[in-house]
């Protein structure tokens, strides 16, 4: 039976079939068009711009880092250019240990080197190429470009690098830079600088070089290349100049502080010298030092090692995070006390029979069987502990506390360095946050201990000389500084860091003029602890030597230092200012584990003041004549 085909059903199947296929391929096309609408209209901009991109490159260019000068125009920290040999692992076609052998019978490589890139490779794993060399000779330069074709991954770059070129004088002071590790490259992702560090390679990490890092490092420029498909360099389109970072002129006098640190010698200790009516740091010495250029290129694992684990403590920076008692340095604070709150007159007298008793306690002084008679000036003169000892307790602690805290002790004082320690200004109450249970509690022996600057007195060098400098200056309070003038790199337009007094201290200048006439006596003075030292200076100095206990000694024993492991010996202290009738220059300093403060200190500090104010440097024969002196053992007691 023959099949009678329906032509009409057929016909509407087809013709359904038709309109679905074209509505499909027409919401295709029209799928199309609105896709393209909305590439080439409403997108066109931002897609322009990624074109662009990828057509042009932005090569950034970093500016040269700012110089560092003495208050004179010394040069502490400069730049110079050298050639890199630098691997940019990811880029290689052979093994890393493969390719560092292999260029290593082209240039130099040696252990050190490869133990330094190691450790930036480690560090810098977000960077796109590590120093292997650093400091290429002409001849390896050529050595190597002639076989570059071999080394993928591997480039020779120009770079910038620092140099401090008087080493180790002063490096606590400068500090130095360094390659920028990853926890610091994360940190500049997340600021607000992070478009101004595109390409650098280097940051502050230590001293003036951390601290003013922004001021230094200048603004970064950029050259907008053209290039081609394959990546290469085709053109410059555009060029932004980098602005050179700002110079910093500093206060420091380089030529004092260059005899400071000499006059140290192999002793541990600091000394901080100021310009009591600016707050310039006129010498800021912490001994003893390290030669910031070893950390330039990464500091090796054994240099590294020798700094870090060294008894003497060379990374320590003294006068910002060190901390002492002030010893006797205290005293003359301690009677201007007495004299600003009616405590005591000039012409009271306390006798001394070479102690002073509180209950059951027995405060020995530094003189067997005492001064005798003692009034104000003679207290000081000859550094009588009794009759502070006996001025503490009628003071009270809270009174010392609220007394000292204006002149800066245990204060920061803001200078331009980071990492400053705070010290401990004792009180009752510093001391229940300090010790927990019985032993924050406040006792009478601890307010005489106090009086006498020994006891739970702690305090940075910078702090007793900012102090010392409030006292010379009158009262009036000048923020201590080591970076005088910012110069801008382009304008060269300058600008001082600080222009004017913090605050002003109010006492009574017959009060001041009493202290620092009794601080005179203490250098001119038969008697005086810092007589025998300051003999025929040609200046007049006011000065107080200090004798600072390391460990407490048990009743009934006397200190002997011959007993005793250096380390554990007192500290020798003395703070002076000069000349007397219009300052010039203050001075306090530390020589750690050295004895008596006259003896040791006092010296030293005189070498200083002969510089500054007289022009005049040690000789050899001098200073052997100085050594032979400080052997010797002195009748009168230097504290």
């Amino acid at each position: 039976m023959t099949e009678i085909k329906d032509t009409e059903v057929e016909m509407r199947e087809f013709r359904l079939r038709v309109t679905v296929l074209g509505g499909l391929v027409f919401l295709c096309f029209f799928l199309l068009l609105v896709r393209f609408v909305w590439l080439q209209i409403i997108k066109y901009s931002d897609f322009a711009v990624k074109a662009e991109e990828n057509r042009i490159s932005l090569v950034p260019i970093v500016p040269n880092r700012g110089l560092i000068l003495d208050r004179n125009g010394v040069v502490l920290a400069r730049n110079y250019s050298a050639y890199t040999l630098e691997i940019t692992p990811s880029k290689l076609t052979a093994t890393l240990d493969e390719t560092i052998d292999e260029l290593a019978k082209l240039v130099t490589v040696d252990v050190k080197d490869r133990k330094r890139f190691r450790k930036m490779q480690e560090e810098s794993k977000g960077f796109e190429s590590v120093p292997l060399r650093t400091r290429l000779t002409d001849e390896e330069v050529a050595r190597f470009s002639a076989q570059h074709f071999r080394f993928p991954g591997v480039e020779v770059q120009a770079r910038l690098f620092r140099q401090y070129p008087l080493g180790e004088t002063a490096s606590h002071v400068i500090g130095y830079i360094g390659r920028v590790n990853r926890a610091e490259a994360d940190a500049l992702e997340d600021g607000d600088d992070a478009s101004n560090y595109r390409g650098s390679s280097y940051i502050g990490k230590e001293g003036l070089e951390k601290s003013y890092e922004k001021q230094l490092h200048g603004q970064t420029g950029y050259e907008e290349v053209e290039v081609s498909a394959g990546g290469r360099a085709v053109r410059t389109l555009s060029r932004k100049p980098p602005a050179a970072g700002s110079n910093l002129v500093l206060s420091i006098d380089i030529e004092l502080q260059k005899i400071v640190e000499e006059a140290f010698g192999d002793r541990r200790g600091a000394m901080v010298a100021i310009n009591p009516e600016t707050g310039d740091i006129l010498a800021y010495v912490s001994r003893p030092g390290y030669d910031p250029n070893l950390f330039v290129d990464g500091i090796d694992a054994q240099s590294w090692d020798e700094l870090n684990n060294s008894a003497a403590r060379p990374m320590f920076n003294r006068p910002l995070s060190g901390t002492y008692a002030p010893g006797s340095t205290f005293k003359p604070f301690m009677a201007l006390a007495a004299l600003e709150l009616g405590k005591r007159t000039p012409t009271q007298v306390t006798y001394d029979p070479g102690y002073y008793v509180l209950g059951n306690h027995r405060f020995n002084d530094d003189l067997a069987g005492g001064h005798g008679s003692v009034d104000m000036r003679k207290s000081i003169i000859v550094s009588c502990n009794t009759y502070y000892y006996a001025l503490g307790h009628d003071l009270g602690i809270d009174a010392i506390h609220d007394f000292m805290q204006p002149f800066g002790f245990g204060q920061k004082t803001g200078i331009d360095l980071e990492n400053e320690k705070t010290g401990a200004l004792p009180s009752p109450e510093w001391k229940r946050n300090r010790f927990k249970g019985a032993a924050g509690r406040w006792v009478g022996g601890d307010t005489i201990s106090v009086s006498n600057g020994s006891g739970l007195n702690a305090y940075t060098i910078l702090q007793i000389a900012h102090a010392v400098a409030n006292l010379a200056n009158n009262g009036v309070v000048m923020k201590p500084h080591l970076v005088k003038i910012v110069e801008d790199g382009a304008s060269h337009a300058r600008k001082l860091t600080v222009a004017q007094e913090s605050y002003r201290i109010p006492l009574k200048q017959e009060n001041i003029d009493f202290i620092k006439n009794a601080m005179v006596g203490v250098t001119s003075e038969p008697g005086g602890t810092g007589y025998r030292a300051f003999a025929g200076a040609g200046y007049t100095v006011g000065g107080k030597t200090g004798t600072a206990q390391i460990i407490t000694i048990k009743k009934g024993e006397k200190y002997n230092a011959a007993r005793l492991a250096e380390r554990l010996r007192d500290n020798a202290l003395f703070t002076a200012f000069a000349p007397v009738d219009k300052p010039q220059i203050v001075l306090a300093m530390v020589v750690e584990n050295a004895g008596k403060g006259g003896e040791q200190a006092a010296p030293i500090a005189r070498k200083a003041l002969d510089y500054y104010l007289l022009g005049k440097r040690p000789v050899e024969k001098d200073k052997n004549k100085v050594e032979k002196q400080e052997a010797e053992t002195s009748d009168a007691p230097a504290t």
